[in-house]
């Protein structure tokens, strides 16, 4: 099985003392304000009831066939397979770091760890050593024909430990500078944290001049893929699909913001670093670039690291990083999410390029529900798209203390998803459950400075 190997490489961090471990996290997290919303437990999010090739007796494709095929072909090794990287072994909605525990659903389940059936090692506390040894039988002694890809900092492996479970294995170059800080950052960023939408750093290896990572694998693409590329030939994610993903999303996000400490900012929110399982639940990858911020605080930067079309304009103009940073990052994703657009593309008129401004320029001009994926064939209710577009518009306002946190992001996201009765009406009287979205949904205010973003527009039904 082949894993895609970019989300692996790269980075930008500090020189490690392999055993540094984070600080003590509190046994209790205190739960973030929300405001204007009303908190409501997370529903079944709708399907369609398509088996997906690959594995069509146990997985339910979260999307609608396309009618074309794609013009990128599956055969570079990143096509068809995703790895997981960063996280632990947390299952469910229920969230902890240590002794700090967080919930953003009722709901969890218990799956067991793919390390189960390993000898014992040693631990620093944050994920399984391996050694040399295993991680060299894993991979055939790094053999080139398991290596997937290659980068800057390192090479990437698939592998097969000795209890059958497939991995990862990122093996940073032998220097002492960006390889080793990215090894530093993504251990101690993420090495204690639980939760069901980070991808899992099952452990690590630290002997002599050998510095490497590994990871679980899931072999359902990125976003970016079901969005843009590859993936996109086995058919068009749903709305429901979607909304799914980016909740995951923003649920990992208001973890790591709001639930340990310290907060977590990840710096790096995009489309290729969400990785998606075989039940189409969104997982944050690619922590080489996360910053660790205590309660409050904010970090001045000379350099700013992130991806062009999805970083908030005050980090690039001053530097100052902080959470609303991928608030506001999270904001693009969603539009992207909705669109299906990239979030910066040449090919399109002037106009048209950037998304974020394209978007408010649409709904200035009263004309929100030509925004979405053309290549959706069951378009979103009404109600459910105003909802989706106004929660991106307040992420991606320019005005970084007017953009909401992640937890209230949770919340008005959850407040949209349909219940089982309405899906299965609309599903039965489409025509008529749309009528009956637009005569009950109301009118959602979003204004902007107009000085900052030109915006000052209404959705109406």
């Amino acid at each position: 099985m082949d894993c895609d190997w970019h989300l692996y490489l790269g980075g930008n961090l500090v020189y490690p003392r392999p055993h540094v471990l984070l600080g003590r996290i509190p046994e209790e997290a205190e739960h973030a304000v929300v405001q204007n919303f009303q908190v409501q437990e997370s529903q079944a999010l709708a399907v369609q009831e398509k088996h997906y090739e690959k594995d069509s007796g146990k997985t339910l494709a979260h999307l609608v066939r396309s009618k074309s095929s794609d013009a990128d072909n599956l055969s570079q090794c990143s096509s068809a397979y995703q790895c997981e990287r960063a996280g632990s072994s947390y299952s469910g909605d229920e969230a902890t770091s240590g002794n700090a525990r967080r919930q953003y659903s009722q709901y969890a389940t218990v799956t067991a760890s793919p390390l189960v059936g390993l000898p014992e090692f040693s631990h620093l506390g944050w994920g399984h050593w391996f050694t040399l040894r295993d991680l060299e039988h894993a991979t055939n002694r790094f053999s080139k024909e398991n290596v997937i890809g290659e980068g800057g900092y390192g090479v990437v492996y698939r592998g097969r430990l000795i209890n059958g479970t497939d991995v990862a294995i990122k093996k940073l170059l032998n220097n002492i500078g960006q390889a080793e800080k990215e090894f530093r950052v993504e251990v101690e960023a993420i090495g204690h944290v639980r939760h069901k939408n980070l991808v899992r750093l099952l452990g690590y290896c630290v002997e002599g001049i050998h510095r490497m990572l590994v990871y679980e694998c899931v072999n359902n693409g990125n976003l970016e893929q079901w969005l843009h590329g590859a993936m996109r030939q086995h058919g068009v994610l749903t709305w429901e699909a979607r909304m799914k993903v980016v909740l995951g999303i923003a649920k990992a996000l208001a973890y790591l913001h709001e639930a340990i400490e310290p907060k977590v900012v990840h710096r790096d929110i995009k489309s290729s670093n969400i990785l998606i399982d075989e039940e189409f639940n969104g997982k944050l990858s690619d922590f080489g670039l996360a910053k660790l911020l205590g309660a409050g605080k904010s970090h001045i930067t000379t350099r700013v690291m992130g991806t062009f079309g999805y970083v908030a304009p005050e980090y690039a103009n001053t530097g100052l990083l902080n959470e609303r940073s991928d608030v506001y990052s999270f904001g693009v994703l969603l539009l992207e999410a909705v669109t299906g657009r990239d979030p910066v593309d040449y090919g399109r008129p002037a106009n048209e390029v950037h998304l974020v401004e394209w978007l408010k320029m649409m709904v200035g001009r009263r004309r929100a529900e030509e925004v979405v994926d053309p290549d959706m064939e069951l378009k979103p209710a009404t109600r459910a798209l105003k909802r989706a577009l106004l929660v991106a518009l307040r992420c991606v306002d320019p005005d970084a203390e007017k953009r909401p946190t992640m937890g209230q992001v949770v919340r008005m996201l959850e407040a949209g998803v349909p219940s089982r009765e309405d899906r299965w009406s609309r599903r039965g009287h489409s025509s008529n459950a749309d009528s009956e979205s637009k005569a009950s949904s109301s009118e959602f205010e979003i204004s902007s400075d107009r000085r900052e973003s030109g915006l000052s527009a209404r959705f109406q039904s």
